[in-house]
């Protein structure tokens, strides 16, 4: 990155750009996802830790698997019945929207939403090889939905608000397509206390699914402000330093602090440690 975006804050759009051209990047191949895959051993195995059901695992499209790069598991919070409507925003290779198609069976409709062009195609692909064809994605921007107002049923999403410049927009936007009496379950990063500039100022950081969280407080309370109601977290789950220093990986070499890789790495680390959590969200949009 050129010192001179080094700083300054990065502005929306230059954080928009980022987090499509490294996500891209990932699904074409082009890059390794080892950097959102913590700890040893296979991805399914970390998907079974963020708590997805091995058999529910085992039965997807492996490329829907390994290109999910997620925090939780929104569906363990979402009694979704047969004939719903999902969204799913942020929705990657389509490995929540295939497993939310099979909760809302043959009547109910399953919309995935992504911003990147590369995850939309990939998650098309994976989707017509699990032969699933209640679930359509679409190519679009979570601050202004192409999705019609008071049209769904749940929104889900897994560790993709906190990747968003304008979280507000996002959340008003849930309240625009959601039916009165719709759900919210999310899965994302949120914080104890505001990061330190080094890491909220770096790019990566915001792939990385860290520099881009905001405290769990005032994820809340935007939420709220949005309108929705019911807003509360159901569990947290505070990161390692193993697992925070695997968000953080590729920053390494970005970090505006001194001394070499290694050294702002673990700086971050010890500077962020105990203060990033996922968490599990729901919420709902009141009946008038």
């Amino acid at each position: 990155m050129p010192e001179n975006e080094k700083s300054e804050k990065l502005n929306g759009e230059q954080i928009k750009a980022a987090v499509k051209r490294a996500y891209g990047e990932r699904v074409t191949g082009c890059c390794s996802p080892s950097s959102v895959v913590p700890l040893a051993g296979t991805k399914k195995k970390w998907v079974s830790r963020l708590g997805y059901a091995q058999r529910d695992v085992e039965r997807l499209p492996s490329s829907a698997v390994e290109f999910s790069f997620g925090c939780g598991n929104p569906l363990a919070l979402a009694d979704i019945w047969e004939g719903a409507v999902v969204l799913d925003l942020g929705s990657g290779a389509g490995m929540d929207c295939l497993l939310a198609a099979e909760k809302v069976g043959p009547t109910g409709k399953v919309i995935g939403l992504d911003m990147t062009p590369a995850m939309i195609e990939r998650a098309r692909e994976n989707a017509r090889a699990a032969g699933v064809t209640n679930v359509e994605f679409r190519l679009g921007d979570a601050e202004q939905m192409p999705v019609e107002s008071e049209s769904v049923d749940w929104v889900i999403s897994n560790c993709v608000i906190n990747l968003t410049p304008n979280k507000r927009k996002v959340f008003a936007e849930i309240y625009r397509v959601l039916k009165p009496g719709g759900r919210v379950s999310i899965s994302d990063i949120v914080l104890g206390e505001p990061l330190p500039e080094s890491v909220a100022r770096n790019v990566t950081a915001w792939v990385g699914c860290v520099a881009g969280a905001i405290t769990e407080a005032e994820y809340l309370r935007a939420m709220r402000d949005a309108g929705l109601t019911g807003v509360r977290v159901i569990s947290r789950w505070v990161l390692s330093r193993d697992e925070l220093g695997a968000f953080l990986a590729d920053c390494s070499e970005n970090l505006a602090l001194s001394g070499n890789a290694a050294k702002e790495l673990d700086a971050a680390l010890e500077a962020v440690e105990g203060n990033v959590w996922s968490a599990r969200i729901v919420a709902e949009k009141p009946i008038r």
